[in-house]
């Protein structure tokens, strides 16, 4: 992996923790570089997940639907009732799939209007997933932080990760880069973990050890049938003929991917700990590329 590493641009100084997770076998990880306060990169530093948190926020969603106390039918009115009128046209699962036209930023107040018309477009939106999970506090009865640690993190051993609103990073965690403070929103981001954390989450996924996977999998589309590639909290892509579900993360100075071919159970993370550029992308489709013509080899 080191010389896949160099291949994408990444110097040997630049810290940067790459994982690799494959049918249950230990995961292997390589790791290069030391933090901003000059600590080791490794694959128990604590991160800022930032997007990747999208896809813990669906999963909650999805064990609520599961159960019968959340319907993604249901218009946002019912769940934010102080929100302006357009909540009554916002269905859950435009939330859920970024069709609900609300603005790219998490910033959301009885002010703020949509783009466009629910279920029309396909549009990222940070606002939409602070939206689900004040609907999925309310559906749950508890916050979103210690809903997830006691329906996901704890049973599945991801002792490091937690939802941390700042606006410091949490202690002994990665800085972020200066100036910036630590995101305060919730469910747009809001997690933090550790690479041998997102592996174990991601595995989890593969093998359906949460019970919701098929509905996590199951690609959205707008009002009018049209599919989109995002399904809950991630992206839905193919490679070598394999389905790949994959979703980045981002804040300044950091840069995370985490992705996944259930059929394989392959799971791989990158975290770049002083990137700001897109190299994570090229890194992980040459990885996904040696590991899918091994695969083919045998």
């Amino acid at each position: 992996m080191k010389v896949l590493i160099a291949e994408a641009g990444y110097r040997t100084d630049e810290p940067i923790v790459v994982g690799l997770q494959q049918e249950g076998a230990p995961s292997l990880f390589v790791t290069q570089g030391r933090t901003s306060s000059d600590d080791p990169a490794t694959a128990t530093t604590l991160v800022y997940a930032a997007s990747l948190s999208k896809q813990m926020t669906a999963a909650c969603a999805a064990l609520l639907s599961q159960h019968g106390e959340l319907d993604i039918e249901t218009p946002l009115s019912q769940w934010l009732p102080q929100l302006p009128a357009w909540a009554r046209m916002v269905r859950l699962r435009h939330l859920l799939h970024h069709t609900a036209g609300l603005p790219a930023d998490s910033k959301i107040d009885a002010h703020s209007t949509l783009d466009y018309l629910p279920g029309t477009e396909h549009s990222y939106s940070n606002a939409g997933y602070v939206c689900l999970a004040a609907a999925v506090e309310r559906a749950a009865d508890q916050p979103l932080p210690d809903f997830a640690h006691h329906r996901f993190f704890t049973p599945l051993g991801m002792a490091a990760t937690r939802y941390w609103t700042g606006p410091h990073p949490p202690a002994g965690a990665a800085p972020l880069a200066y100036p910036h403070p630590a995101p305060l929103s919730l469910g747009d981001g809001g997690v933090w973990t550790t690479a041998t954390d997102l592996l174990r989450w991601s595995h989890a996924l593969n093998v359906d050890e949460l019970g919701i996977s098929a509905l996590m999998q199951t690609p959205g589309h707008l009002d009018d049938g049209t599919p989109i590639d995002y399904a809950w909290g991630i992206g839905v892509r193919s490679h070598a003929g394999h389905r790949l579900y994959r979703h980045g993360g981002g804040w300044p100075g950091l840069r995370n991917l985490l992705a996944r071919i259930p059929d394989l159970d392959l799971s791989l993370v990158v975290t770049a700990l002083a990137d700001h550029t897109e190299r994570r992308v090229d890194l992980l489709n040459n990885l996904l590329d040696e590991i899918t013509e091994a695969d083919l080899g045998r």
